[in-house]
C-alpha cells in the first residue's frame, strides 16, 4: 500500500558509550547530573515567568542542551523507565487518589481505559497502515503506544486552570488504568509477532490473568503494607516500606506474568486510603512530601532526557509524519470517546460535552510511549521508523497540545466557583486543619511529649476555630434550606458531601451482602435508590 506521507526515517539515538575507566565514567555521570539539575532549576524559573507548563519547558531545554556537556552513558533507557520510573509515577498518583471519588467515577474510567483504548487503537492502526505504509503488526504496536495519555502533562495544565474535580479524577483514573491496558496489548502484539499467531481465547485469557492477577497481587501487598504500617510508627521506616512496595510489586507482577501497572495502582490505592488514613499527621505529611518529590524528580529527568535524546534535525524532518500520527490518534480518540460517553448516559451520570472536548484535546503523549517504543522487539518490521515516529510525535504533542489545553479549558469555562462555594470551602479548610491538629495533639500528649496544661490550652484554641466554622456552615445550610423558591443560590455546594455519604452507604450495603448479613432482595432496592440519588447530583 502506497503511504500518504514519506518522511525521512533516521532516528539518531545516543551512540554506544566508549570504554573509559570506571572512576572517570562516574565523575562524568555526576557532572551530567549537576548540569541537569541546574537546567531544571532555571527551567522552573523561566516557565513560571512565561506561564507555560513546566514539562514543555523541560523538553525545550533538553533540545537546547549541547550533547558534548553530558556523559555518553546518559540517555532514555527503557528498562530504567519501565522498572524504576513507571512504578514511582503510578504509585505517587495512586496514593494521592481519593478512592471514594474514584469509585464514584469508576464507570467512565473503566469505559475509557478498557474499550476506549482498544477501539481508539484499532482506528489508529488502520490510519497508520494507510497513511505511513506500516505493515499491520507494526501499525498495531505504534497505535497502542500512541493511544495512552500522559497524566503529568494534563494535570500540570489543570493546576494552572481550575477544572471540576470529577473531570480531574476521570483523567487521572483513566491514565492510571490505561497504562496497564496498553502494556498488556503491546505484550500480546509482541507474542503474535514472535509466535506468528494468537487465538481470541488466548487474548481473553491473557487479559484475565493480567488484570485479575494484577488486582489480587496489588490487594495482597497493599493490605500487607497496611499491617506493617501499624507496627512501624516511624516516618523514615514507612517511607522505605512504601518505596519497597511500589518497586517490589512491579517486579513481582512481571515475574508472575500479571499486569504490574494494575498491581501498583491497586497497592497504591489501598495504602493511600487505609494506611495513610490511620497514621499520625506528621508521618503522613512526611510520606506525601517524599512521594511528591520523587514524582517531581522522576518527571524532571524524563522530560529533560526526552529533549536530549532526539536530534533537532531529525525532529524537523519527521514533523509531517508526526502531525499525521497526531491526526490519526486523535481521530481514534474522537470516534471512541464521543460514542462511548454517549452510551454512558444509560448506566451512569452523563459527562457534559465540554468535558469530552477536554478529554480529546488533553490526549497528550509522554515518556511511557517512548519507553514502550524502545522496548519493541528488534525483529519487528520498521522498528526504527516507529521509534522515530513516536519520539517526534511525543515532542510535537507535548508542545502543541500541552500549550493548547490550558487555553481550551479557559475558553470552555469549566469551573465557575461562586462566592458562597468559596466561603464554604474556606470553612471546610478550617475544620479539616483544626481537627488534624487536634489529632496530633492527642498523639503527643499520649506519648508524653506534651505537658497536659499546654495540651488543654492548644486544644481549646483549635476547638474554638472548629466551633466558629461549624456555626457558619450551619447558618449557610439553614439559608439554603429556607429558600422555598427551588432555586438556591448555589445548589451544588453540598452535593460533594452527599455523594460521599451515598457512596459510604453503598459500600456498607455491599459489604453486608458479601458477608451474608443482608439478603439481596432486601438490599438491592435501596442500592438502586442510592444510584438514582447519585445520578441526580450535580457534577462538581
Amino acid at each position: 500500500m502506497t503511504p500518504i506521507l514519506s518522511p525521512v526515517w533516521s532516528l539518531q539515538l545516543s551512540p554506544a558509550p566508549t570504554l573509559v575507566p570506571a572512576n572517570e565514567a562516574f565523575a562524568g555521570l555526576v557532572s551530567t547530573l549537576i548540569v541537569l539539575l541546574l537546567v531544571a532549576t532555571l527551567t522552573t524559573l523561566v516557565t513560571r515567568w512565561l506561564r507555560i507548563p513546566y514539562v514543555i519547558g523541560l523538553v525545550l531545554a533538553g533540545l537546547a542542551i549541547p550533547k558534548e556537556l553530558l556523559s555518553p552513558a546518559v540517555g532514555l533507557n527503557p528498562d530504567v523507565i519501565l522498572n524504576l520510573f513507571l512504578p514511582i509515577l503510578i504509585f505517587e498518583a495512586a496514593i494521592n487518589t481519593d478512592i471514594s471519588r474514584l469509585r464514584s467515577t469508576i464507570k467512565p474510567i473503566l469505559l475509557l481505559a478498557g474499550p476506549g483504548v482498544i477501539l481508539s487503537a484499532a482506528i489508529t492502526t488502520v490510519l497508520l497502515r494507510g497513511g505511513l505504509g506500516f505493515v499491520w503488526i507494526t501499525a498495531s504496536a505504534a497505535a497502542v503506544i500512541l493511544t495512552i495519555t500522559d497524566t503529568v502533562s494534563v494535570i500540570a495544565a489543570f493546576r494552572t486552570v481550575p477544572v471540576p474535580r470529577r473531570l480531574a479524577t476521570i483523567v487521572e483514573g483513566e491514565s492510571l488504568f490505561n497504562d496497564g491496558v496498553a502494556l498488556v496489548l503491546v505484550g500480546i502484539i509482541t507474542t503474535i509477532h514472535t509466535q506468528g499467531s494468537f487465538t481470541a481465547s488466548q487474548v481473553v485469557q491473557q487479559f484475565f490473568i493480567a488484570f485479575v492477577g494484577g488486582g489480587l497481587l496489588g490487594l495482597g501487598l497493599g493490605y500487607l503494607c497496611v499491617g506493617l504500617f501499624r507496627q512501624l510508627d516511624d516516618a523514615l521506616s514507612n517511607t522505605l516500606l512504601t518505596m519497597a512496595v511500589s518497586l517490589g510489586t512491579f517486579q513481582i507482577g512481571q515475574i508472575l506474568g500479571v499486569s504490574s501497572a494494575i498491581a501498583v495502582v491497586i497497592a497504591g490505592l489501598v495504602i493511600g486510603n487505609l494506611a495513610f488514613r490511620n497514621t499520625s499527621g506528621t508521618i503522613k505529611v512526611t510520606l506525601l512530601n517524599f512521594w511528591e518529590y520523587a514524582g517531581f524528580g522522576v518527571n524532571t529527568f524524563i522530560f529533560l532526557l526526552v529533549g536530549i535524546e532526539v536530534d533537532p534535525r531529525v525532529l524537523l524532518a519527521t514533523i509531517p509524519a508526526a502531525l499525521f500520527a497526531i491526526v490519526a490518534y486523535q481521530m481514534g480518540r474522537i470516534f471512541s470517546i464521543y460514542p462511548l460517553l454517549w452510551l454512558l448516559r444509560f448506566v451512569d451520570r452523563p459527562l457534559p460535552l465540554r468535558w469530552q472536548h477536554v478529554l480529546i484535546v488533553g490526549n497528550v503523549k509522554g515518556s511511557l510511549s517512548m519507553a514502550m517504543a524502545l522496548s519493541l522487539p528488534l525483529t519487528l518490521p520498521d522498528r526504527s521508523p516507529v521509534i522515530t515516529l513516536v519520539f517526534s510525535t511525543v515532542l510535537v504533542s507535548l508542545i502543541g497540545q500541552g500549550l493548547a489545553l490550558p487555553w481550551l479549558v479557559k475558553q470552555l469555562k469549566l469551573s465557575q466557583i461562586s462566592p458562597l462555594r468559596q466561603r464554604v470551602e474556606a470553612l471546610q479548610l478550617n475544620l479539616i486543619t483544626a481537627k488534624a491538629a487536634q489529632a496530633e495533639l492527642r498523639d503527643l500528649v499520649q506519648v508524653g511529649s506534651l505537658p497536659k496544661f499546654l495540651y488543654e490550652e492548644l486544644y481549646a484554641a483549635y476547638q474554638a476555630r472548629i466551633a466558629a466554622s461549624e456555626t457558619d456552615l450551619r447558618n449557610l445550610y439553614n439559608q439554603r434550606m429556607a429558600q422555598k423558591s427551588g432555586q438556591p443560590t448555589d445548589p451544588a455546594y453540598l452535593d460533594g458531601i452527599y455523594r460521599r455519604l451515598f457512596l459510604a452507604e453503598k459500600g456498607a450495603l455491599n459489604d453486608a451482602i458479601l458477608k451474608g448479613l443482608l439478603p439481596d432482595d432486601v438490599a438491592k432496592p435501596y442500592l438502586a435508590e442510592l444510584d438514582e440519588k447519585l445520578i441526580a447530583l450535580r457534577d462538581d
